[in-house]
């Protein structure tokens, strides 16, 4: 255990010396919040996939394959197919036309050019929307970190958030878009090498895929029941649909659409989209892989997504286990740090109606950056929920506000004024009314109706606005 602490002090403090670097680079708002426009496609690559790749990558995903068995195969296709929409559709149109807007933020891209009758309240409605989602996907975040750290150190679980989130609010804090980038870099990679060599050496211990497979397949199950755990072929296509709606949500995260915008060229993307969705090929794989070991090797796991640290210490040498450690906390810090930045932008930028650069934005962003983090420390501590149910909570929220609007604003042109704040606003409370009152299998009424709605919104307003002209 020993082993574990020295190496995971090492990699905080390797974290909070990138914040510090990373601090010198920020002249302006523009450098804090997007890197000055000047993003490589490599840096740009792992930063975007370790952010929207969070705890839930890693702890909820594995969990669940741990929990369901063969039905958590469904989630590699839906969240690599995500990965592949962003890359190949969203990236080259949106750090374009974004470039050419002068737009910052997800939410002032969207919000119209300035003089827009519809840009002010989209600016705030954008923001709100950000802020509420944040604080809960963050609180799952920092909630993660007290689990790891408790784990590690021996305390109470409450002190444990609080410590993995002062690290966090640390280096965004002093590093901003830069020390956000550069640190999920360095952690995409690890979590990367952690989703190789521990499913691996998981499979071996189980005896192989042979003896894996027969473990996935009860008697009891055939045909759909045995792919998607559903009793009926109705209630299976609802499971297997609603996983993919994770992937449709992935246009709408402003903490990873943010990396396209700071692109600096053409060749970037095309560099990015490789190293991405290999990335995820890697990653999702691996941790469902892991998630089915563990349903032969651990019994009596109260927490499912405790299943990678408990692997690590049964399977690795104290050293390796600890980088494994480090793996769960670059999964929690490569989320939180980004969405931090975004939802201080949201604030110091968007509230600003897009004039941080005018004020004192930078100094503004960073007590943002504060209080944010402490809101969803209180969140974490007062009202604990799993992982990977309070992050697609964020996650489909943010996707049905932003998403559908972003992509018909960047195929088809700007949406009349009505009409871009009832898609965003439509998406959004559907998507917290539902979620709140009608459970479905894989959830795909919450994931999908909110997201065809605000689809079906934008894309007449488009229409309306091209018969204006």
């Amino acid at each position: 255990m020993t082993g574990i602490l020295i190496t995971l002090i090492a990699y905080q403090v390797l974290m909070l010396g990138i914040g510090w670097w990373a601090s010198k680079r920020n002249s302006d708002s523009e450098d804090y919040f997007l890197g000055g426009r000047k993003l490589g496609g490599l840096v740009a690559a792992l930063s975007a996939s370790a952010s929207s790749s969070s705890a839930w990558s890693l702890l909820g995903v594995s969990g669940a394959a741990f929990a369901w068995g063969l039905p958590a195969v469904w989630l590699i296709p839906a969240t690599i197919s995500g990965f592949v929409i962003n890359w190949y559709l969203i990236a080259p149109r949106l750090r374009q036309q974004s470039r050419a807007s002068g737009a910052l933020t997800l939410t002032e891209f969207v919000a119209g050019p300035p003089g827009d009758p519809a840009r002010r309240s989209m600016m705030r409605l954008g923001a709100a929307v950000i802020l509420f989602s944040f604080t809960f996907y963050i609180a799952a975040q920092f909630q993660a970190a007290g689990k790891t750290f408790a784990s590690v150190l021996a305390i109470e679980q409450n002190v444990a958030i609080v410590i993995g989130a002062a690290v966090v609010l640390a280096y965004v804090w002093l590093g901003g878009f830069w020390a956000a980038s550069v640190t999920d870099s360095i952690q995409g990679l690890l979590m990367a090498f952690s989703a190789l060599l521990l499913p691996l050496l998981a499979l071996i211990a189980v005896g192989g895929p042979q003896e894996l497979a027969a473990s996935l397949a009860p008697d009891y199950a055939s045909g759909h029941r045995l792919w998607t755990g559903q009793a009926n072929f109705g209630a299976a296509l609802g499971f297997v649909l609603g996983l993919f709606g994770i992937g449709l949500g992935y246009p709408g995260q402003p903490h990873v659409v943010n990396r396209f915008m700071a692109l600096k060229d053409e060749q970037a993307i095309t560099r990015g989209r490789r190293i991405a969705v290999s990335w995820a090929v890697i990653i999702y794989t691996g941790m469902v892989l892991l998630g089915w070991c563990g349903r032969i090797l651990v019994t009596n796991l109260g927490d499912g997504e405790q299943l990678l640290f408990v692997m690590a210490t049964l399977l690795l040498p104290t050293l390796l286990a600890g980088v494994m450690v480090s793996a769960i906390l670059s999964a929690i810090m490569s989320t939180a740090d980004s969405q931090l930045l975004v939802a201080a932008s949201s604030v110091s930028h968007d509230l600003n109606d897009g004039n941080s650069k005018k004020t004192d934005g930078l100094k503004r962003a960073r007590w943002v950056v504060l209080m944010i983090g402490m809101l969803a420390v209180m969140l974490a501590i007062a009202f604990p929920d799993d992982i990977f149910s309070r992050v697609l909570f964020a996650w489909q929220a943010l996707a049905a506000a932003f998403g559908p609007l972003l992509v018909i604003t960047l195929w088809r042109g700007w949406v009349r004024p009505a009409w871009r704040v009832s898609a965003l606003s439509a998406g959004f409370l559907l998507t917290v009314l539902l979620s709140w009152t009608i459970e479905s299998p894989g959830d795909w009424i919450e994931r999908l109706v909110p997201l065809s709605l605000a689809l079906v919104i934008a894309w007449l307003g488009s229409r309306a606005e091209i018969r204006s002209k």
